[in-house]
């Protein structure tokens, strides 16, 4: 979509929310900083064209609707139409753990890696205990709070979640075949490849890549080359496939390859034992003698930064100048 075509600065939402600047842009529209003019409040405001072909942001805003309330779901402020645009004005959300992954040189220690796991299966299981499954995660559709939610996992972007069984009887969708590959291809279950419906065992097995993509920096299937989109994602799948487990998670503790094996060997309608999941790496963290302090890799390198920073501005202040570090990506 392209950006806000009047002067964003002039451009008001629901009377109070004026547009700042745009900070991002996700799978079917802009993402704005905005400021709540009655209360200087800072929110961020998701925007797509009314004209888009396949519009989803009131599909996005009902599933959000659903989650409020859970741990790590952002607040949605307002949904509606202003001018020729769908509009969503939720939460400002800090950095996503793709961004901090490139702050931290992409590699993430081992601490790190285990405190993210356990937020991550909590929130993906939030979303499942409300009927949805995700169907896209990746390192991008997790972000950190701000202020003083800044430990705190935040799941965002549910245009591709899917009701995966109703609310009232509990029925499980159907297992079908031949369906398109929905979510990123480099985060996608085995079974999402080959076409198979998608349930809560696929949004597992997603996160078990997410994760080991932290460990390794890379997974073995990243940048193969094809003539089409179609060609790269059997390409992707092949890898994949002819990967086992343990020489995927080689190197690093049994615990991820347990993980990944056991989201594996889900059955469609199977409900994950998200506790056993967490356990898994809940002891691994305490056999390494870690504490669980929220202390993570990015905390260290802005304290570093911001102490050079202020080292820099001291420097420069005694007339010596020198100039003030890199800053935190989003902040």
């Amino acid at each position: 979509m392209a950006g806000v075509s009047t002067n964003s600065r002039d451009f008001i939402v629901a009377t109070k929310y004026k547009l700042i600047r745009k900070i991002g842009s996700g799978s079917f529209g802009d993402i704005y900083l905005a400021i709540n003019i009655t209360n200087g409040e800072e929110v961020a405001v998701k925007m797509e064209s009314n004209k888009a072909r396949h519009p989803q942001l009131l599909y996005e805003s009902k599933v959000y609707k659903i989650l409020q309330g859970g741990v790590g779901i952002p607040h949605i402020r307002w949904y509606g139409t202003e001018r020729e645009y769908n509009v969503l004005v939720m939460d400002l959300l800090g950095p996503s753990l793709e961004d901090l992954f490139n702050f931290c040189s992409r590699r993430f220690t081992m601490k790190t890696v285990l405190m993210l796991a356990d937020q991550m299966i909590g929130r993906i299981e939030y979303v499942h205990v409300k009927n949805f499954i995700h169907r896209d995660i990746k390192p991008d559709n997790f972000m950190m709070g701000i202020g003083r939610h800044c430990n705190k996992l935040f799941l965002i972007d549910f245009g591709l979640a899917k009701k995966y069984r109703d609310s009232r009887t509990r029925a499980h969708i159907p297992y079908r075949e031949d369906k398109n590959l929905t979510g990123t291809a480099r985060y996608a279950s085995i079974n999402a490849h080959l076409g198979i419906e998608q349930s809560r065992r696929d949004d597992m097995e997603s996160l078990g890549y997410v994760l080991m993509y932290f460990n390794k920096g890379t997974l073995p299937w990243q940048g193969l080359k094809a003539a089409t989109k179609k060609q790269k994602y059997e390409k992707i799948s092949e890898k994949k496939m002819s990967t086992p487990v343990e020489v995927l998670c080689k190197g690093f503790p049994a615990e991820f390859a347990m993980y990944l094996n056991y989201c594996r060997g889900l059955r469609f309608d199977e409900a994950p034992d998200y506790m056993y999941l967490r356990q898994l790496f809940r002891i691994l963290f305490r056999t390494l003698n870690h504490q669980y302090d929220y202390t993570f890799d990015w905390t260290m390198l802005k304290q570093k930064a911001s102490q050079n920073t202020a080292a820099a501005l001291a420097l420069a202040g005694s007339g010596q100048g020198g100039a003030p570090s890199g800053t935190m990506p989003g902040q």
